[in-house]
């Protein structure tokens, strides 16, 4: 059997790398940090990382985390409710649960995991999700497992959101869904908005602040912070994969019952092992500094206004923006990856996306700004945008 799926597979691939579409990984010898090198030997400046806050080669998180490994070891073997559970997972739990002003938190391997394992344990088929055309893949998958109705409203889109609202009326419980930031475009979701449609309509909501927790809010507490609704909302899921180290785990944080339900029937969370102590300890050091500070989260959104102004000024579009996330807008997949690979020519590491990443007709350059970026960074990923579009005709 397999030699006539292998011929299938072979040609679905060809056919993927033929259209432009076909994904290829570079390999990084270093650290991750705004300047790495790939095994070509090449030294780039790197501009597609979720390390908004440049936690993911922080000493202080790494030396956090070398002291767990002393103190508790390199992996739990074990899943939570056996013997799992250390005071770190705790510990760091509780950090979570403080910091979006939240009652309770449930540590997870990946936010994946975190909205995969969300929705079959709280809603039945007597419930409705109500949910952005632009969520995660995850938050789509979770949806998927769980038997509740589903409505989708076009992103941001508060009368398609309120139509949809009212067609799930006659539904026992009503979820809202929506990330906080969208991770291809960067635009924050309009929370206040939703929050009042939620109250008008009786509906509960959940957020996904992967993208934006760290980055969004005054003090980076996301977008509950940003539209001064902390701590009223029902759900917010998350990840320490970003702005909070960039390592591994998800978190799903909320009101205590909901966590309450989750820990005895989500089953990533009961199947699967334990994050390892280290990558807990250095969480927890991650909101220790959060907490204590916005210098990284300041820098971020000077780097960010910086780099958009600049670009916009020699001629690119970018999608409107108040994250670490700018799409630089291109039309054509097989441009995208030209353009890419012509950056990283220029010393310049970022990654083209397109279909089905992103709709088709709407293939982009994703950059993605970090507090670590120095404004001679910022200077350099200009000048060979600059370069390159007028070498390929994309700017004049």
């Amino acid at each position: 059997m397999y030699e006539r799926y292998q011929g299938h597979l072979q040609h679905q691939l060809a056919d993927i790398e033929a259209a432009g579409l076909f994904k290829k990984e570079r390999i990084l010898v270093t650290a991750q940090g705004p300047e790495i090198r790939t095994d070509a030997g090449k030294d780039v400046l790197n501009f597609c990382a979720n390390n908004y806050l440049g936690f993911s080669n922080n000493p202080q998180l790494i030396e956090a985390a070398k002291k767990a490994l002393d103190s508790h070891g390199y992996g739990m073997s074990s899943v939570r409710f056996i013997c799992g559970t250390t005071d770190l997972h705790k510990e760091l739990e509780k950090a979570i649960s403080d910091f979006f002003g939240m009652e309770d938190t449930i540590l997870y391997a990946a936010a994946f995991d975190a909205n995969g394992g969300v929705f079959e344990p709280l809603l039945t088929d007597e419930d409705a999700i109500i949910s952005d055309t632009l969520n995660h893949a995850s938050i789509i998958d979770g949806v998927r497992l769980c038997k509740a109705q589903r409505f989708r409203y076009s992103n941001a889109d508060m009368e398609d959101l309120e139509d949809q609202l009212q067609q799930a009326q006659p539904c026992r419980f009503r979820l809202i869904v929506t990330d906080g930031v969208f991770s291809m475009d960067g635009n924050v979701t309009p929370l206040d908005k939703i929050k009042e449609l939620a109250d008008k309509y009786d509906a509960l909501i959940m957020v996904d602040e992967s993208h934006s927790a760290g980055v969004i809010g005054k003090t980076g507490r996301g977008t509950t912070e940003h539209f001064n609704l902390r701590g009223q909302v029902e759900i917010i899921t998350g990840t320490l994969g970003k702005a909070f180290g960039g390592a591994i785990g998800g978190f799903t944080t909320g009101k205590k019952e909901i966590i309450g339900m989750l820990r005895q029937r989500s089953r990533p969370y009961l199947f699967s092992n334990s994050i390892p102590p280290a990558i807990a300890a250095a969480g927890i050091e991650a909101f220790k500094i959060m907490t204590g500070s916005t210098e990284l989260l300041d820098r971020l959104h000077v780097n960010r206004s910086y780099f958009v102004e600049q670009m916009t000024k020699i001629g690119y579009k970018i999608k409107p923006t108040q994250s670490g996330i700018c799409a630089v807008m291109l039309g054509d997949a097989q441009l995208s990856q030209d353009m890419a690979s012509r950056l990283l020519e220029e010393g310049i590491y970022v990654i083209g996306f397109y279909f089905p990443v992103v709709p088709k007709g709407e293939a982009r350059i994703r950059v993605q700004l970090s507090a670590a970026h120095t404004p001679e960074q910022l200077r350099k990923v200009v000048a060979a945008f600059e370069k390159v579009g007028k070498d390929l005709g994309i700017i004049s």
